[in-house]
């Protein structure tokens, strides 16, 4: 069978409609190629039996046979979704997510569960409570959290797209480790139905693929209203592929965080590969350049630390062995059911979010912590308003450093929380933001950037996105294991 392995969307689509493969045949390419690479690789959970997969497809759309891996923190109706947790490890789904149901109308062919962060707790998919997930371009590495096994799997040619959810970063963050694309959409613009929350005001669902091109299709496919969705924007459905141009408007002009280039912590290759697509921008394209700092950057991490924490514990309490996941049938008293359930079925990440979140939602301390937090959100949120009057888009790191050993940060929690730093600060003010990749490390490590946008600014991010990956060949690049 011909090897699809790199292809675009774009290119199979053209395949399915000249007839030179089927439907079929992509997906038993494509499984194939799970259990070639990914007994090694850990990037699923589960890959769905072909015939099941097959089923009820539809024949039109815009992804129509299209072969993808989601996330297992969203629901797809009759799979189990278990956030990679011993908590859900045999919860089946009833209901599709939105996005599922969106997808399956475009003729997506669901191929299995990504491997993640357990619950989307994490920045390195070290946490996973079933296998761990590795880096495709160094299997001693990371591939990035919380949507590692989504990221790794596309890096690898296992799929050509996969869904991730971004919280404080973990669709951008294992974009950028692995060497691919990775958008955050402004909040609201994807339907929050059926993805199993972290944090329900800062969770949004995103894509990851190899391209900017292949990002707008399925972005283009997911994205609408949702009524079943109280914080869905209710705005009219774009085509963002067909805004993906070899041109940029007259006067674009992007903004140069300076106090993030110049932080404590950033990794000298990451910056200079950051300078120099600034460069190009000025230079190759005419792109007016702005340099200025993000005061609220500075206090970001803090807020979304408590933030994201606060309300994680909220969320999980649900999980208490009581209707649905793991429950001690030992326990000889209620309080013991409430405990061990708990104990066993969370690992010690989460259980130690949940500790967190307890702490600053609890009397006496919400003022202090959970309170002031939310006041450096509406600050961050504003200081943004004032700063998209000047300029159409932001330029910032997307990670600290090249993708880190495993185990690097076991024994220093705050180091491992801080790779969000570049990250977490666009979840709190609810804005779309891409990471692009834009080079190596002298490891032979993926370095990239993210470009961030106002409220409902897709179509810039990808048409600047596109401009940049058309002049270089990084989107072009493989792990050579995996070619």
């Amino acid at each position: 069978m011909k090897s699809f392995a790199f292809a675009s969307i774009s290119e199979l689509k053209a395949q399915l409609a000249n007839k030179t493969v089927t439907p079929a045949e992509l997906v038993e390419f494509y499984v194939q190629r799970f259990a070639k690479y990914d007994h090694e690789l850990g990037s699923a959970l589960e890959v769905f039996d072909i015939n099941s997969v097959l089923k009820d497809a539809k024949s039109t759309g815009f992804l129509a046979g299209i072969p993808g891996l989601i996330k297992d923190n969203i629901c797809q109706n009759s799979r189990k979704a278990s956030c990679a947790s011993k908590m859900l490890e045999n919860y089946v789904s009833t209901y599709d997510a939105t996005v599922i149901k969106n997808l399956k109308e475009h003729g997506a062919l669901l191929l299995g569960r990504a491997n993640m962060d357990e619950f989307a707790m994490g920045s390195s998919n070290e946490h996973s409570a079933f296998k761990k997930c590795l880096n495709p371009w160094n299997n001693d590495c990371v591939p990035g959290g919380s949507s590692g096994g989504s990221a790794a799997a596309v890096a690898a040619g296992l799929v050509p797209w996969a869904l991730g959810s971004d919280t404080g970063g973990s669709v951008r963050l294992p974009a950028a480790f692995c060497g691919i694309v990775g958008m955050k959409p402004t909040y609201g613009l994807v339907s929050r139905y059926g993805l199993i929350a972290y944090a329900s005001s800062l969770d949004q669902i995103g894509v990851l693929t190899r391209s900017v091109q292949d990002n707008a299709q399925v972005l283009t496919a997911i994205a609408g209203y949702d009524k079943q969705d109280s914080t869905s924007l209710n705005i009219p459905k774009k085509d963002y592929a067909s805004t993906v141009t070899n041109t940029l408007p007259e006067d674009f002009t992007i903004g140069v965080v300076d106090n993030a280039l110049n932080a404590e912590g950033l990794d000298s290759e990451v910056k200079e590969a950051i300078d120099q697509v600034v460069k190009f921008y000025g230079e190759n394209l005419n792109v007016k350049i702005k340099h200025f700092n993000l005061k609220s950057l500075d206090y970001s991490a803090a807020a979304y630390f408590i933030i994201s924490r606060a309300e994680a514990a909220s969320n999980l309490a649900r999980f208490d062995g009581v209707r649905y996941g793991l429950r001690n049938p030992q326990a000889k008293n209620l309080y013991d059911m409430y405990a061990d359930t708990r104990h066993d079925g969370f690992s010690e990440e989460v259980r130690l979010r949940i500790m967190v979140g307890n702490y600053v939602l609890s009397e006496g301390h919400a003022g202090a912590y959970y309170h002031s937090a939310q006041k450096v959100q509406q600050m961050i949120r504003q200081e943004f308003v004032e700063t998209f009057k000047g300029v159409d888009l932001l330029i910032m790191p997307s990670q600290a450093m090249p993708a880190f050993k495993i185990g690097a940060f076991d024994k220093n929690k705050l180091q491992m929380d801080l790779q969000d730093y570049f990250t977490c600060f666009v979840n709190l003010a609810g804005l779309p933001a891409i990471s692009v990749p834009c080079g190596f490390s002298k490891g032979g490590l993926p370095l990239a950037f993210q470009l961030i946008g106002s409220h409902l600014s897709e179509e810039k991010l990808y048409q600047a996105a596109y401009q940049y990956e058309q002049a270089h060949n990084w989107y072009k690049m493989h792990p050579a294991k995996f070619i």
